[in-house]
């Protein structure tokens, strides 16, 4: 999957946002103002949060993902060339919990996600 085509998957999200805030080329996705994703400027990856830091930790285990250098040890960075439904799910996945903590009013005033 290409940096472009993680950007199309992102971009098709409710309320979903890029910016690049610390400069350097890197895309980070948010929904209300908290991040969802963080394609990195010069590696093929991204970050996504995870349910937990063991869900994090059986992922790099089984060689599906790596840390995410500067995060908290529940995100993990997933290889852009890594399988598309993979990487789809996981993306989702981070929204989803993203999303589920923002204030209801500010989910209320999102539309509806499917996979919510």
């Amino acid at each position: 999957m290409s940096r472009a085509t993680v950007n199309r998957i992102c971009a098709a999200l409710p309320g979903a946002d890029v910016s690049d805030p610390w400069g350097g080329g890197h895309d980070c996705w948010k929904v209300g103002g908290k991040m969802f994703a963080v394609i990195a400027a010069s590696l093929p990856t991204v970050a996504v949060k995870t349910d937990g830091i063991e869900t994090a930790e059986m992922l790099i285990d089984a060689g599906l993902a790596q840390r995410a250098a500067y995060m908290h040890r529940s995100w993990v960075a997933l290889p852009l060339d890594a399988a598309a439904d993979e990487l789809r799910h996981r993306i989702h996945e981070s929204y989803r919990l993203i999303r589920g903590k923002l204030p209801r009013k500010q989910q209320a005033g999102l539309d509806a996600f499917p996979d919510a």
